[in-house]
């Protein structure tokens, strides 16, 4: 293949890649870190893109230098498909700041929210108690559990299982899987992610749209997101009818009043209010639903652990009160758990594309304006010089010696800078109660027969577990 030049004229320039367009997603197979360095170029047609890789390159980038960094490169595919996440600019700091605020105003952190995860939380508890320790799938019934977390917040309620506005938040939320499952074939040996089509939809948006009319189709899932956004549109009317000004229960009502409030000038319009919402449900929605799949594998995977957790709930609190988010203060083994379970998932390996808003510098290597870079976030949660085995699943990453649960520079599961996770703190608060109330009930085993785990993640924008069924044995 041809070796492109290195487009960075000064002294010292990042190793440089050539690159196929096909190979965009899998730019962040971090071995290539050890042969070419903790930075490398590689190439997208004519266009640079930086791969930075391990904590300090990533850390110098997204918090050293954040501003740097703080924009997302507009494509068709993107501007088409994704819409505020991939925002810029003036609409992007007036959305986030807005955005930020508001869910911290509603209850994050307050008794108000943990109150409707408790709730979800039992209801999860039930649905499992239900099978009396049958195999089950625990997908269903987990995205349900959190959908719920995600529509209180937004919606002010939750949903009952056989609504039909339930059925269209569940059908909306799965677009995401199914568009993943698009991208991510055919597949290449040793290649976890091919995104050519995507390349070819960004160099002829008209021309892909007439030629693939399949492919469109199956785009239309997250281009629209058609069910969600129709549940959307008809919780803003209803809102809108029953709304009161500088009276916000949720995050509808705020933004209203946000509306009501700025002038015909702003971005707060009701098109970016549905498109904000149904992002809040995107990054939300499958991202803590896996995580949680990933918990109950682990467990089942190392029953030990489990049997440890299970002892310090027991012991510490008891069967008898709810879990409180503020119990992890409490509960430092559960706590590190949950966070190894965050660290050895990585499941936004691959971290989201930046692009550079004015010449600077990472690592000591000039950068660009207009160049892109791939911060690997897999590579930062698998750094061997913060972690001390990476590649196993280990609590005492998080654990002093004394037992006392341990924060990490590296733990980065949410991305960092300007552009961290909207939702950290209520995939955070999520997670612990249902992890922590699940394993106060229940024993995670394999159902009989199955004698192998299979931990290997399937490859995409998110990384998910294999389907499988697990017995939730009441204790």
């Amino acid at each position: 293949m041809k070796q492109l030049i290195n487009p960075f004229s000064e002294k010292k320039t990042c190793p440089t890649c050539s690159c196929v367009c096909t190979s965009l997603c899998a730019l962040l197979h971090w071995q290539m870190a050890r042969r070419h360095g903790n930075m490398y170029t590689l190439w997208l047609g004519q266009t640079p893109v930086i791969v930075l890789n391990g904590f300090q390159a990533v850390k110098d980038a997204l918090i050293s230098h954040s501003e740097d960094f703080v924009e997302r490169p507009i494509t068709p595919f993107l501007r088409d498909i994704i819409g505020i996440i991939f925002a810029n600019g003036h609409t992007w700091k007036q959305q986030r700041r807005f955005s930020l605020m508001t869910l911290r105003n509603l209850g994050l952190g307050k008794r108000t929210l943990e109150e409707w995860i408790q709730g979800q939380a039992q209801l999860l508890v039930q649905t499992f108690a239900r099978e009396k320790g049958r195999p089950m799938d625990p997908s269903v019934s987990i995205l349900s559990s959190i959908n719920n977390v995600i529509a209180a917040v937004l919606f002010g309620h939750c949903f009952s299982s056989e609504d039909e506005s339930f059925q269209q938040l569940f059908k909306g939320s799965r677009a995401m899987a199914e568009f993943e499952a698009l991208v991510t074939k055919p597949r290449i040996p040793n290649i976890n992610f091919v995104c050519f089509p995507l390349q070819l939809y960004d160099a002829f948006p008209t021309l892909m749209k007439h030629l693939s009319p399949m492919f469109m189709r199956s785009l239309l899932a997250l281009t629209h997101m058609q069910d969600l956004r129709r549940l959307v549109k008809d919780e803003i009317k209803s809102h809108q009818n029953s709304w009161v000004p500088e009276k916000s229960q949720d995050f509808i009502d705020s933004y209203l009043s946000q509306m009501w409030k700025v002038s015909n000038t702003s971005t707060f319009k009701e098109n970016n209010m549905i498109q904000v919402i149904t992002d809040l449900f995107i990054a939300g929605s499958d991202t803590t639903t896996i995580s949680l799949l990933w918990a109950i594998l682990y467990m089942m995977a190392h029953p030990e652990i489990q049997e440890r957790v299970q002892e310090e709930l027991d012991t510490i609190i008891g069967s008898s009160r709810e879990i409180r988010y503020e119990d992890r203060m409490i509960l430092p083994y559960t706590n590190a758990v949950l966070h190894e379970v965050l660290r050895y998932s990585s499941i936004s390996a691959t971290g989201v594309i930046r692009k550079c808003t004015k010449d600077t510098t990472v690592q000591g290597f000039p950068v660009s304006k207009g160049t892109l870079i791939f911060p690997n976030l897999f590579s930062v949660l698998y750094d061997p010089d913060h972690w001390e085995t990476p590649q196993e699943f280990n609590p005492s990453h998080f654990l002093d010696k004394a037992g006392n649960f341990l924060n990490k520079e590296a733990f980065l599961p949410f991305s960092a800078g300007h552009r961290v996770c909207l939702g950290e703190q209520l995939a955070k608060t999520s997670l612990f109660i249902m992890f922590s109330s699940i394993l106060r009930a229940f024993t995670f085993r394999l159902p009989e027969g199955v004698k192998e785990i299979n931990e290997k993640p399937i490859g995409g924008f998110i990384l998910q577990p294999e389907p499988y069924k697990m017995c939730a044995v009441p204790r």
